[in-house]
């Protein structure tokens, strides 16, 4: 059962090498980590971390993102993973994460069935899951945006944001995912397995940010049954 789960982005600006001492980046970076602090001490038997990719699959739970891949001078790691969950994975390590892990990415066009479906099979893993969703908002939230401006944007991740925070996760369902797609806010499928993971259950949410400090909207928030 899944039983505690954080919601965050997947922005390399995590990486403190890559961001330095821009302040924005330092909050985004200040919320995620805290988040993933209070899933690490709520002591999960696992943690499963999901993320949208190209390919619906299971990664090794020592796979990595590659850093150098962001120009940093850096060892790569055993085994590669997606930038999505590579990158929530070494956040982990960061935190002091040293439990059981497991790495699950979800095609980026799979069709919501497909998503609570893999919620359900990410809850039988153990009896206490602690999951990590990775999911960006749209990049078109500014003129300075990688998408540029749409006026839609906004509204968009005001009702993700919504339903996070009132914990009424179904309401993620009511999400276009080709409005998604136009927005360039590739996380819709992996929404979709969050709010399969508290299927039936409105759980208790603590929204820690929501901010689009680049054009692009980051939302941090923890959730408990």
């Amino acid at each position: 059962m899944i039983t505690h789960a954080v919601l965050c982005p997947s922005a390399p600006l995590l990486l403190p090498e890559l961001a330095g001492a821009d302040r924005d980046a330092a909050a985004v970076r200040e919320a995620t980590e805290t988040a993933l602090r209070w899933l690490v001490d709520a002591r999960p038997d696992l943690v499963a971390v999901v993320g949208v990719a190209d390919r619906t699959a299971s990664w090794p739970a020592h796979a990595r993102a590659d850093i150098t891949r962001y120009g940093l001078a850096a060892p790569s790691p055993a085994a590669t993973a997606p930038p999505t969950v590579g990158l929530a994975a070494l956040l982990l390590d960061r935190v002091g994460s040293q439990g059981r892990l497991a790495l699950q990415t979800v095609r980026h066009d799979a069709v919501r069935e497909q998503c609570l479906a893999l919620a359900a099979d990410l809850a039988a893993l153990a009896d206490r899951v602690g999951l990590v969703v990775v999911a960006d908002g749209s990049a078109r939230r500014t003129l300075k945006a990688p998408g540029y401006l749409d006026p839609r944007a906004e509204p968009y991740d005001a009702a993700v944001e919504a339903a996070v925070r009132a914990g009424q996760l179904d309401d993620l369902a009511r999400l276009d995912p080709a409005l998604a797609e136009e927005l360039m806010a590739p996380g819709w499928a992996a929404l979709q397995v969050l709010a399969g993971a508290f299927a039936g259950v409105r759980p208790q949410s603590t929204v820690r940010y929501a901010e689009a400090p680049f054009g692009v909207g980051y939302l941090v928030a923890t959730l408990h049954r």
